[in-house]
């Protein structure tokens, strides 16, 4: 009798026994088909047990073998399973994750053979006696076929027409053999850099670059370098060392629109094959990117958080830019973060890591600071870029239109009539926040989340942006029956409307989520603010990083208030980033930058340490006040929120665990809570929290790793996560 143990997609804390029929030869690490219940499902094995807790007259049978070896390799395997320990994650959860959706959900992860289009006998004669007159699409499909055969994978004719020529025996599928070749092989002898565009290194830059390149095995390096000083160089020379010694490069970056940029700048430099992945590819493509790497026919893959768990012969060297951005931590489901996750991993491998910021993580300065992370700094602009000039406008003292100070429209009218361009900041897309009665003051909300609909003229709709809920404007107020309905507050589209009759002259490109959901809508906007064709940019967080654009000389935050006084904790640090990285768009080539603040504050202590110390400053004041407050990074957190449609079910469910942990008496434990979370219902859901902090890590991980043995009644009426090492708490 053999037993084999599986792990499955399934929030539960445990493993599942099968026996295995006397034909199979099971891996560690390889997929099976088991029956689930009355499913089937997809279920990865995690052991080959001697005997099981069941009895054998109990136990189900694998239904079929899905690989014939594990589809991790030995260090991937150790670091998920570090990881889903560490994050109190299922390790079924974070197994299935690091995998494409098309392995998850059964398919081979053997490379298909490719599929070549190509014209039959008919259909070669059909293209010289006129068969097809009548049916001009399919006869132009099969002219362009017949010029060059295509490969099925990337042929762009549509599916119907070329189901037609088959029907009619006018096409052919051939299948074409697998050659494998190494990216090594598809480069022979061609030389692997396009030194045309290498860039001649500063001083700093070649202080860093020889600490980089004569550094051998693991190193975590911090490279904090004002914008504009050059670290993308710094990235590309290091990853010509690690390519020249045949190895492989991961580069993660933190958003989808940070890409398009980063694999152009790739591809000009390299002769070798990039591969790219990111949210908007499907799922084949994926699945495609996985293997290829995995098979080292890529040399280097660029991609957002998920890229980490790409599947690598011989990694050489791991990138990380923009290493203080949320968007590397997981916020559904295994809550990882790239970011530590990248150090671990590179530790396992013994090589390199570099992480990349003008505006690091106050846990990364920290590691510093206590010796894990080496510390190279940039603090002069590359080339012939100058330092730009920063102003506060305090809003107090200046007449605003529509958020628009008087100071701020002059310095527009100025830096455009030189011929130079404009960025404004605001991080509230829509056209206003609110919409309310002038007559009684109510306020249209979202019923299932009691926040404030956002005003979106443009499709005259009015949509929620907790729970993506939308609906139509009404016509009168639903309290007093008025119709003197008014809206208040300002988002991107107002603005944009606003400077639209304020400089009739020039083109406007705004950057939102709305204005770039359609596929290209991006690439397009940035292709045209670079080309010169928009004098003036309206963005939000989207367009605050990474992007490079030479002819911007003005940048301006038009409202940041609301950020310097928030209850997270986290919230001055984000804005502190987050001003730094907006003002570092500005005179980024020969041309003199400038950047203003508009505030109604410009007293705060927040402020004033940014702009005469700068990000530096704010981050020693920031450390220390940490520090004497017994806050992270000095101290570890898990976030235990809890929701449910009966608010009363959602408290007593964290209550009983917040009970438990009082109960366990864990010196040094801080129990907070249970309270709403800061967005207290959303999707028609009650939202509560419980909030865990202890000085010490590992003391907070045992506590974690005891309670998980335990039963709780109200926990299972309700939808519960645990998050540890929170970066939002809400």
């Amino acid at each position: 009798m053999r037993f084999v143990r599986v792990a499955l997609a399934v929030p539960l804390m445990r493993f599942f026994d099968y026996l295995m029929p006397a034909e199979m030869n099971l891996q560690v690490g390889c997929r099976v088909l088991v029956p689930f219940g009355s499913q089937k499902r997809v279920g990865i094995v995690v052991a080959l047990p001697n005997e099981s807790e069941l009895p054998a007259a109990q136990l189900k049978q694998v239904i079929a073998q899905l690989d014939n070896k594990s589809l991790f390799s030995e260090t991937l395997w150790k670091l998920l399973q570090w990881s889903a320990s560490y994050y109190q994650s299922p390790l079924g959860e974070a197994l299935f994750q690091a995998l494409p959706v098309k392995l998850r959900q059964g398919e081979s992860a053997v490379e298909k053979a490719k599929i070549l289009l190509k014209p039959t006998a008919l259909g070669e004669q059909a293209l010289n006696d006129g068969h097809l007159m009548r049916a001009k699409k399919q006869l132009e499909a099969l002219q362009e076929l017949g010029a060059a055969p295509q490969l099925k994978a990337d042929c762009v004719i549509p599916s119907h027409i070329l189901s037609a020529l088959k029907n009619k025996g006018l096409i052919e599928e051939i299948a074409q053999p697998t050659e494998a070749k190494t990216w090594l092989q598809q480069v022979g002898t061609q030389a692997l850099v396009n030194t045309d565009n290498r860039l001649t290194l500063n001083k700093q830059q070649a202080l860093a670059m020889t600490q980089l390149h004569f550094h051998q095995g693991f190193g975590a390096f911090l490279l904090e370098g004002v914008t504009g000083s050059g670290k993308t160089e710094i990235y590309l020379q290091l990853i010509e060392e690690t390519l020249k010694k045949g190895r492989q490069v991961l580069v993660l970056v933190p958003e989808i629109g940070l890409t398009p940029q980063t694999v152009q700048r790739f591809k000009a430099r390299f002769n070798v094959p990039i591969d790219v992945l990111h949210s908007n590819l499907n799922d084949t493509q994926r699945l495609s990117v996985w293997l290829r790497a995995k098979s080292a026919q890529s040399a280097i893959v660029i991609g957002t958080r998920s890229a980490l768990f790409t599947q690598f012969v011989d990694l050489g060297l791991i990138i990380l830019d923009e290493e203080h951005d949320a968007s590397f931590k997981q916020q559904e489901g295994w809550r990882y973060h790239a970011r530590d996750l990248a150090v671990v991993y590179a530790k396992m491998l013994g090589i390199p890591v570099v992480m990349g910021s003008a505006t690091p993580s106050l846990e990364s300065l920290n590691n510093v600071q206590n010796g894990k992370y080496q510390h190279i700094q940039l603090t002069q602009r590359a080339g012939l870029a100058n330092a730009v000039r920063q102003q506060v406008i305090d809003l107090k003292k200046q007449r605003v239109h529509n958020g628009l100070s008087d100071g701020l429209l002059t310095k527009m009218a100025h830096h455009l009539q030189q011929g130079n361009q404009v960025l404004l900041f605001l991080n509230r897309r829509g056209f206003a926040p609110v919409l309310l009665c002038h007559e009684c003051g109510w306020i249209c909300e979202c019923r299932h989340c009691e926040k404030p609909y956002t005003y979106h003229q443009q499709q005259q709709i009015l949509r929620c942006h907790h729970c993506h809920g939308q609906r139509t404007i009404p016509q009168q107020c639903e309290a007093c029956g008025s119709t003197h309905l008014m809206t208040t507050g300002l988002g991107t589209e107002q603005l944009e409307e606003t400077l639209r009759e304020r400089f009739p002259q020039y083109h406007i490109t705004r950057i939102d989520r709305d204005s770039t959901a359609r596929k290209g809508k991006l690439e397009a906007h940035l292709q045209d603010i670079q080309c010169g064709k928009s004098q003036i940019l309206i963005g939000t967080q989207m367009l605050a990083k990474g992007h490079h654009f030479p002819n911007v000389t003005l940048v301006a935050l038009v409202n940041v208030d609301s950020a310097l006084f928030s209850l997270d904790f986290r919230a001055e640090e984000r804005l502190a980033q987050l001003y730094v990285q907006v003002a570092g768009r500005a005179g980024r080539a020969e041309k003199q930058g400038e950047v203003l603040l508009q505030t109604h504050y410009p007293e705060h202590p927040l402020l004033q340490s940014l702009l005469s110390g700068g990000y530096g400053e704010f981050a020693k004041q920031a450390l220390l006040l940490r520090q004497n407050m017994g806050l992270p990074p000095f101290s570890a957190q898990a976030l235990f929120k809890a929701q449910s449609r009966h608010n009363v079910e959602a408290e007593q469910a964290l209550q009983e665990v917040a009970e438990y942990f009082y109960q366990q008496q864990i010196a040094g434990l801080q129990i907070l809570g249970p309270m709403p979370a800061p967005h207290s219902k959303k999707a028609g859901q009650f939202r509560w929290q419980l909030l865990l902090q202890h000085s010490s890590r590992q003391g907070l991980q045992q506590a974690l790793t005891a309670f998980h043995h335990q039963q709780f009644n109200a926990l299972n009426k309700v939808r519960w996560s645990l998050d540890v090492d929170p970066l939002e708490l809400g």
